[in-house]
């Protein structure tokens, strides 16, 4: 490495979005930190939309201060109209707006020694002698060199890995303010299996209420391709109308995305001290599409593992979890099982609390076994058998972002 500047960081961390704001939080939380930075886009149109991040928590986990709402009953609508509500207890429900983030984010880092954040677009990063070199550039096209010792890279993958199954899931969410209350603020509706199906696929709705008048809405699908803008709004308008019956209704804001959901094999590392994190780095659940409280696991193993001084970080998901998500992955996108039937059956059939850990990967082998046995087990079995001899390919990769859950 070049000799030490005001350029030189012990970590560097590219990207503000979820992986990159959480991993500055963590290794800021104590008020103490290495030398860090985290470089932003500037604004423009390379910075993402304001967006929301949804998890679920059992505890004080520091990130009070940026959570904006959140719900200590969970409820899921069948296809056939009927319903199941769940406490989830100890686990309640959070969303975190990304300003809200990244205002908490943003004043941790001016108030620590050695910490900052720089607006900038990161053009190249490569391996030098003790560290890791990336260049920059800055507001008005100015160049910038920087030097880490590690950098922790959350930038989307140009393209995906090769994989034996790949769907999307993808949205489009309206904020809605109505003209009457509509909505119980206690209750979030994770999955709403009463809209038309795909042919191919799935669909639900989703639905956040923020107050008796007021809620997130949205229209998600897990398939191969994403809508049009217009198929979007068509759906979100017969939703709205035909199935919550909300009436009179204003748009106040929208948001979209696309999530991949993938069994490909995401590398941890782009080079000897450059890391991969967030979607990137393979922290989106395969079978789900939730991404924000692997996220904050593995953060807090990267911080915890520079704090003690080595590099070896976990991967966001371990082994058995990703062998199980390449299994339902695969169930779901050859027809194989009916996905509404198969979730709703699940929060019917599982404890809320152990569902909840075993979406979040967290469940012990005894509990996944339990849970396996209250899914369809012929078609399971079928497709266990068959994912480890199927071909992995490439394949494309759409635009992701937006609300990672």
């Amino acid at each position: 490495m070049t000799p030490r500047s005001a350029q030189d960081s012990d970590v560097l961390v590219i990207g503000g979005g979820a992986a990159g704001l959480s991993l500055a939080h963590r290794l800021t939380e104590n008020g103490t930190a290495p030398a860090v930075t985290l470089i932003e886009p500037p604004d423009g149109p390379l910075r993402p939309a304001e967006r929301t991040w949804c998890y679920w928590g059992a505890a004080a986990d520091g990130l009070e201060e940026a959570v904006g709402a959140s719900w200590s009953v969970l409820r899921l609508h069948g296809a056939d109209g009927g319903s199941v509500t769940v406490d989830p207890a100890p686990f309640t429900y959070r969303m975190v707006r990304s300003a809200d983030f990244e205002r908490m984010v943003h004043g941790r880092l001016a108030r620590t020694d050695g910490a900052r954040l720089l607006r900038g677009t990161a053009e190249s990063v490569r391996a030098v002698p003790a560290g890791t070199e990336v260049r920059c550039t800055l507001p008005g096209g100015r160049p910038l060199t920087l030097y880490a010792r590690r950098v922790f890279d959350s930038r989307p993958l140009p393209e995906l890995p090769p994989a034996r199954t790949c769907l999307l899931q993808h949205f489009r969410g309206w904020f809605v303010h109505t003209r009457t209350d509509r909505f119980d603020p206690a209750v979030a509706d994770l999955m709403d299996f009463r809209v038309p199906q795909p042919t191919h696929g799935l669909a639900f709705g989703y639905v956040l209420p923020l107050a008796p008048d007021r809620a997130l809405v949205e229209y998600t699908e897990f398939s191969r391709a994403p809508l049009t803008t217009e198929e979007y709004e068509s759906a979100l308008g017969r939703y709205c109308r035909d199935i919550l019956g909300l009436g009179e209704l204003t748009v106040e804001r929208t948001e979209q995305g696309v999530i991949p959901m993938t069994d490909a094999r995401f590398p941890g590392r782009a080079g000897p001290a450059v890391y991969r994190i967030g979607t990137a780095g393979g922290a989106t659940r395969p079978a789900t599409g939730y991404t924000f409280a692997a996220v904050q696991r593995h953060s807090g193993a990267i911080a915890a593992a520079l704090r003690d001084g080595h590099d070896r970080v976990p991967a966001p998901h371990g082994r058995r979890a990703r062998a199980m998500d390449a299994v339902l992955l695969r169930a779901l996108d050859t027809g194989r099982i009916d996905g509404p039937r198969f979730f709703t059956d699940l929060f019917r059939r599982v404890p809320a609390e152990r569902l909840l850990r075993f979406l979040d990967g967290t469940t012990s082998l005894r509990e996944e076994w339990g849970i396996g046995l209250r899914t369809p087990v012929r078609p399971m079995l079928r497709t266990a058998a068959e994912v480890p001899f199927l071909p992995r390919r490439s394949q494309p990769l759409a635009r992701t972002g937006g609300n990672n859950r």
